[in-house]
């Protein structure tokens, strides 16, 4: 536990649990709205926000989250109205948003020389005291809008039309999810980069779904999951010496392996546990009388 006597490992560990706990967050919406992609889209138009930020000599963490926000609610604008699919709309993201990081840092002072290795793969001594703060901050934002609305945005993830017809805002939801995952990607990309961070908004929650279909235990799992990783990746590279963000991911991987062979052989027993009980009577069925008599009485009464 040498590791805890270090200042830049303390900020390292808890940019990490705040991250395991906001990409599953965010995650779990973009997965049954099928847009896993979506972190990949805005973490490349986040990285203009990192090219602006060292172009004008401002935080590249809040520059990315402007850009990012402003990228998210233009794919949204772009799939409403305009005659464009939403994949489509995201392809540009990604090329936009690496060219125009591209063109940035090639205009900033020292050009190509500066520092973008870390926003991509993350790094654990480049994170600042101002970063954590700024972390702690858009992460409260994730935490609030993806626990305080998790029954809005789940039933418009599931299904927009009975969400519209049941009277919520579905445009304002789908916009909100966007911006919360557009937040997202800056909290995480100064520990797992901005190039990897859509799989830890991803995986997570696709290993919580090989052991429940509970949304809510799915949500739980995920986030333990989404810690474990953070935590355990951040150690890893800390004795190791090797990048945090590609350490973690492999670790989510090898977690989505490691339950996906757990719950395979118990879905078999479960299922052949439920086909050795045999199927349950209908309550619906009725019994018919072996005999029916062929005469009724004088006071025999028909039932309706």
């Amino acid at each position: 536990m040498d590791f805890l006597n270090y200042a830049f490992m303390q900020r390292a560990l808890l940019a990490a649990v705040l991250v395991g706990i906001t990409a599953p967050a965010v995650g779990i919406y973009l997965v049954q709205r099928r847009q896993a992609l979506m972190g990949d889209g805005i973490g490349h138009v986040a990285m203009t926000g990192v090219g602006l930020g060292f172009l004008l000599s401002t935080s590249p963490v809040w520059m990315a989250t402007a850009v990012s926000v402003l990228g998210a609610v233009l794919m949204e604008l772009i799939r409403w109205y305009g005659k464009t699919r939403g994949d489509i709309a995201l392809a540009m993201l990604f090329y936009g948003g690496m060219a125009g990081g591209v063109m940035f840092i090639n205009l900033a002072p020292g050009g190509s020389n500066a520092n973008l290795t870390s926003y991509l793969f993350g790094s654990l001594s480049t994170v600042s005291q101002s970063d954590v703060v700024s972390i702690c901050l858009l992460a409260a934002f994730v935490v609030l809008v993806t626990l305080g609305l998790r029954r809005q945005l789940f039933a418009v993830s599931q299904d927009e039309e009975f969400a519209r017809v049941t009277g919520l805002p579905v445009r304002a939801l789908n916009l909100l999810t966007a911006v919360t995952a557009a937040v997202t990607v800056t909290v995480a990309m100064r520990v797992v980069g901005l190039l990897l961070v859509s799989a830890l908004m991803v995986v997570p929650v696709a290993a919580a779904q090989q052991l429940t279909r509970s949304f809510t235990a799915t949500f739980v799992i995920a986030v333990a999951i989404g810690i474990a990783v953070t935590v355990s990746g951040t150690i890893t590279s800390y004795y190791q010496d090797v990048p945090p963000g590609a350490t973690i991911v492999l670790l989510t991987i090898a977690a989505f392996v490691a339950l996906t062979a757990l719950a395979t052989p118990l879905a078999r027993r479960r299922a052949r546990a439920a086909a050795q009980a045999g199927p349950a009577g209908d309550p619906a069925e009725c019994s018919i009388p072996a005999t029916i008599p062929t005469t009724r009485g004088a006071g025999d009464e028909v039932g309706v």
